[in-house]
């Protein structure tokens, strides 16, 4: 059955929920039949390039306290560290100069930065002639409009699971109701807009896993950002498993198949996981990666999760690291903005 499942993704035929099940339960040589039909479809609907991302991780503050996650506000043994908006623009700037075409600004959800803070660094930044993406929590409408009029293209919010219970029990004080109502937002002021989940988060099951996808299908996103749980010592999660790579991996492959133009990030999370983590998920259907371009002095302190990758690394290393990552697997570096496929 699940040969024949691969087949007919491949077609753009649906699938059961049983053959899709299946897939992302995936093992030995199905699991290769599963990674390789990716491939093969990400070739044919996107092509060879990868689109890079510079990513700023600009603030470690957050209000929220999700179980999973290092920044959470209950998480006394962090460091804490804003960086002003005039350090932000510099990043940028240096990073544009590397050859980024797209600039990820990323954070916990940290009111300091308000919406005029935020407006004034799009701004200066899309004077670089950059791409923006802004991925800052859950925000409101009238900030997101502000963005979006200063020429912010792309907003990335992880809806993280569609289980509502377990979204709940891991997001303190948040609701499902809520995210899906911002994602949806997103997309009617214009947005190019990314969600994703985690693979692996305890009380998660295989049919959750594909409810993600079809949910991510159904918006649709322009991108899916799919990572693996890991669990850090600093949350209430800390005695828990961390999700399996490959089973993180059969999921970005899966969403691939079922969303054959969408950005797919290979991310930074899997190379946590293993060294070649990211170079798996680019041999799956993965065609985007977010390099750090975080001045390195903070790099340590967003503490998402433990053994987090290019901590000690210099934002000209990463560039040239990943480039050699890139030619080692027969890919190009993209040299457009990387715009949403949905339109074309």
């Amino acid at each position: 059955m699940g040969y024949e499942a691969i087949e007919k993704l491949m077609r753009q035929v649906d699938c059961t929920k049983a053959e899709l099940i299946q897939l992302v339960e995936a093992e030995g040589e199905l699991q290769k039949a599963l990674w390789s039909g990716a491939d093969s479809v990400r070739r044919r609907f996107v092509g060879d390039s990868i689109h890079l991302r510079g990513l700023i991780e600009f603030s470690n503050y957050c209000q929220r306290s999700c179980a999973y996650c290092g920044l959470r506000r209950d998480n006394s043994e962090l460091q804490r560290y804003r960086m002003l908006p005039d350090e932000i623009v510099r990043a940028a700037e240096h990073a544009v100069r590397l050859g980024y075409k797209t600039i990820v600004l990323q954070s916990g959800e940290d009111p300091w930065y308000d919406a005029d803070k935020v407006a004034d660094i799009v701004r200066q930044i899309k004077g670089f002639g950059a791409a923006v993406t802004l991925s800052l929590g859950e925000r409101t409408r009238d900030e997101l409009q502000l963005w979006k009029a200063m020429g912010a293209d792309r907003y990335l919010l992880r809806h993280e699971t569609v289980d509502a219970r377990l979204y709940q029990n891991l997001h303190p004080g948040m609701s499902f109701a809520r995210r899906v109502q911002m994602l949806e937002e997103l997309r009617q002021l214009g947005y190019q807009v990314g969600a994703g989940n985690m693979v692996g988060l305890p009380g998660q099951t295989a049919e959750t896993l594909v409810e993600d996808l079809l949910f991510m299908r159904s918006l649709p996103v322009d991108m899916a950002g799919i990572g693996p749980f890991i669990s850090n010592p600093a949350t209430p999660l800390a005695d828990a498993e961390s999700g399996r790579l490959d089973r993180a991996i059969n999921v970005v492959a899966l969403a691939r198949l079922l969303m054959p133009r969408v950005l797919l990030p290979a991310t930074t999370a899997l190379g946590a996981l293993d060294r070649q983590g990211r170079q798996n998920a680019l041999l799956a259907g993965a065609n985007v990666v977010m390099p750090n371009v975080t001045p390195q002095a903070y790099r340590e302190r967003y503490q998402l999760y433990p053994n987090k990758i290019c901590t000690g690394e210099q934002p000209q290393d990463c560039r040239r690291c990943i480039e050699g990552i890139i030619g080692s697997l027969g890919r190009s570096v993209d040299q457009g903005y990387g715009h949403s496929y949905l339109a074309s």
